[in-house]
């Protein structure tokens, strides 16, 4: 029986080295003396018997022969000439018995087809084939095992299907694409499993799967099998109308929050993605934000990087649920109105053994060269854009949140680190492009190429840059030239801006263009003015600890500045806990300090915010033209003496006018210049009571008068509040009604008369009433 099967292939599938073990086990047509019959190998280390059942044949049973002491068995059916389906019967030292068909029996689950577009970069739904993936395929239930790496000699799946035995269920290589494939009948929902993968210097390791969709809680790092498609949503309209959805002219007013430490439950453990519905998402609607922006969520294994060290791309954290519970969150943010926006990490990721880092023995999704392949400063690995299977699993991972969890947007991580291959790096540490520069032509043309695929497969979803540079174009189309985001995260802006409101105001006179420059460059790009948890970490203080003067001023001063910065064009974002002033310094190992509440100004603080927020997404001048320049006017913005800027607002439905005091000086009867005549009324006022205002309020409606005033026609004279915003709203003309023409009817003569003529007595009082009107 041993001449069936060279020891070759016996030994090195005994010992898990076989990188196609479909060539020996399962069933194979064979001739013996002349004959047409089949045989059937099998192993399962430590079995007693293996018995072949023919269910086409009246259940035939075959009993196997064993070749090798640690359980590789096989038998010649001579009675069968072609193959056919079978099962195999296992039986244990104890004597007890369990069937499976064979998974060796199977053929793969990935055709030539999805070889050839992963291995072309453009296999955009590589994520519904490769990693483990709960399926039926050719009649029975099971799972699928995929995984990309080329230069192991051997991989099998291990997991709790097979008692994380590496020599039982080892892979096969599916020619060049270097993908290996298994389809294991006897794996289902809920079991643990990894990659045992034989990399190409000998040295083994277990390697969690890059594109599992589910993890174990951390410290635990195995993927789960879990099923995708289960989840029934109820967001259709919430998805139709997002192919139509034109953020130039909608409002978007973005609340950042880490899911973890927005809020803890008893014990300070977690808020699971259900309670995270049931009170995050009415505190948001409540609170007047449209978008959420989470930090990263995608799988890791430190709490302390935020998210941003990534180790699983396909999977939401288990931290705070499964899938299908994170499904859940987002759908019912849809059904409130809310967009949700994700943050996603493309440029780099963490040396953890378990994961991508030197996956199969080579530098496969990073470069070998640490000067190409390695963030000095972040001890992580930099993603080797120009190989098209890399950047087929990052851009598959960006269409992936859209399609499966039905994200809105994606905020695109460190990309001045994608553009630069100097960034962070000093001399030596860093390699040219072939052309002598340091841009970043492959990761240039990966962003290209996503963004064109994402506006094309999915309209109406957001890209979102956070680029600390002044890189050109980034949110210009590709075909125009530019790199193809929606919106780009304004740095320069943020870091003028705080650096303006921490100076003591007698000194802010001497820097009023901190104040102003963003104006100059605002329609370089499609900008979103961000307050970022970047901010408020890191010895940077909370927002409120970065105002000056007293308690009084301190609070003065940040309803000032969430004022200037909702008037000011562009879209908005603020990291929790800013809107109600939390003293402390953001940490993800804790709650928000919402026991501040109990306070008056914070409680104040918040009501600002929330009303704020609300005036904001109902009026169209501060955002249905934010990238155009008619939706702006200076009024005024070089009287730093005063430090008092200026402005106007508009839509095509209104005009607001803003004025923001920067000094704690208040100013009776301010002449303020105003773009149309008319009687204005405050609309908002930062330093009313209610908010814990001073109460420098304008109660009384302005006239305006025909006298030029900054950059204006007309002025009206108010009261400016201390370190105070002021909203003025011209009040509309009441529209004269129009006079009615008086109804006529054809006479039979073809002449048009006074149909009222026809019954005068009946328009009698009607008449008189009219009389008496001006």
């Amino acid at each position: 029986m041993l001449t069936t099967t060279k020891l070759y292939d016996i030994f090195h599938i005994v010992n898990g080295e076989h990188s196609d073990p479909h060539t020996v086990l399962g069933m194979h047509e064979m001739e013996e003396d002349g004959r047409k019959a089949v045989v059937v190998r099998a192993f399962l280390p430590n079995a007693a018997g293996i018995t072949v059942i023919d269910y086409a044949n009246k259940r035939k049973k075959y009993p196997m022969e064993r070749l090798h002491a640690d359980g590789f068995f096989e038998v010649t059916i001579a009675d069968r000439e072609e193959w056919f389906r079978y099962q195999l019967e296992y039986t244990d030292a104890d004597g007890n018995t369990w069937r499976s068909y064979d998974p060796y029996s199977f053929s793969p689950t990935l055709s030539e087809f999805d070889r050839h577009l992963f291995g072309a970069g453009t296999h955009y739904e590589i994520y519904e084939k490769m990693g483990g993936r709960l399926m039926t395929h050719e009649g029975a239930r099971g799972a699928a095992f995929s995984v990309w790496a080329p230069n192991a000699k051997a991989v099998s799946v291990i997991g709790d299907f097979n008692n994380w035995d590496a020599r039982r269920s080892p892979m096969r290589r599916l020619g060049e694409s270097g993908i290996w494939e298994l389809f294991l009948p006897a794996a289902a929902e809920g079991d643990k499993y990894k990659f045992h993968v034989t990399q190409c210097d000998g040295r083994v390791v277990d390697k969690t799967d890059p594109y599992g969709v589910y993890a174990e809680v951390r410290p635990n790092n195995a993927s789960v099998l879990y099923p995708l498609k289960r989840y029934k949503w109820k967001d259709r309209r919430w998805m139709t109308a997002r192919r139509k959805y034109d953020f130039r002219t909608a409002p978007m007013n973005i609340y950042e929050v880490h899911l973890g430490s927005w809020k803890r439950a008893e014990g300070d453990r977690f808020l699971t993605y259900t309670e995270l519905a049931e009170q995050l998402i009415p505190y948001v609607k409540e609170m007047g934000y449209t978008h959420i922006e989470m930090l990263p969520v995608e799988e890791h294994p430190f709490d302390g990087s935020w998210g941003y060290q990534v180790t699983g791309y396909y999977a939401p954290t288990s931290r705070y649920g499964s899938p299908d519970e994170f499904k859940q969150f987002v759908d019912a943010c849809h059904q409130n109105g809310i967009s949700v926006i994700l943050d996603w990490v493309p440029a780099h990721f963490p040396k953890d053994d378990f994961a991508l880092a030197r996956f199969d023995g080579t530098a496969l999704y990073e470069h070998q060269d640490p000067r190409l392949g390695e963030h000095i400063q972040w001890g992580t690995y930099i993603f080797n854009y120009g190989r098209k299977e890399v950047a087929n699993f990052l851009l598959a991972n960006a269409l992936y949140w859209m399609d499966i969890f039905h994200i809105d947007g994606l905020r695109v991580d460190a990309v001045a680190s994608l553009l630069r291959l100097d960034f962070c790096k000093e001399e030596g540490q860093w390699l040219p492009n072939v052309y002598g520069g340091s841009e970043n032509l492959e990761a240039i043309e990966f962003l290209k190429h996503m963004n064109s695929v994402i506006a094309e497969r999915e309209p109406g979803a957001l890209m979102i840059a956070e680029d600390s540079t002044a890189w050109p174009g980034v949110t210009k189309k590709v075909d125009e030239g530019g790199l193809g985001f929606s919106l780009k995260w304004n740095m320069g802006w943020m870091n003028d801006f705080l650096s303006y409101i921490k100076l003591d105001p007698i000194y802010r006179k001497y820097h009023q263009n901190k104040l102003t420059f963003g104006m100059a460059y605002h329609y370089a790009e499609n900008f979103v003015l961000v307050l970022s948890h970047d901010e408020v970490v890191h010895t940077k203080s909370s927002m409120i600890g970065k105002m000056p003067g007293d308690v009084w001023q301190s609070f003065a001063n940040l309803r000032l500045s969430y004022g200037f910065m909702m008037g000011h064009p562009g879209k908005k974002l603020l990291f929790m806990g800013g809107e109600f002033a939390q003293y402390s310094e953001w940490s993800e190992a804790r709650s928000l300090d919402w026991h501040l509440l109990q306070y008056a100004d914070h409680q104040e603080m918040q009501a600002y915010v929330k009303e704020l927020n609300h005036l904001y997404a109902e009026e169209s001048a501060f955002w249905a033209e934010d990238f155009d320049p008619n939706g702006f006017q200076w009024i005024e913005c070089d009287d730093a003496e005063s430090s008092i800027v200026s402005f106007v607002r508009r839509s095509q439905e209104k005009e607001l006018v803003f004025l923001c005091n920067f000094t704690p000086v208040v100013h009776r009867g301010f002449s303020l210049g105003v773009p149309q005549e008319g009687v204005y009324h405050e609309r908002l006022n930062s330093d009313a009571a209610r908010f814990g205002g001073s109460d420098v309020i304008n109660a009384v409606p302005l006239q305006s008068r025909a006298e030029p005033a900054g950059r204006c026609p007309f002025r009206v004279e108010l009261d400016v509040p201390p370190l105070g915003m002021v909203i003025l709203e011209r009040e509309q003309p009441k529209k004269q009604p129009r006079a009615k023409k008086p109804k006529t009817r054809t006479a039979a003569n073809g002449t048009k008369t006074d149909a009222k003529r026809k019954h005068p007595e009946k328009n009698t009082e009607k008449t008189a009433k009219q009389a008496d009107l001006p």
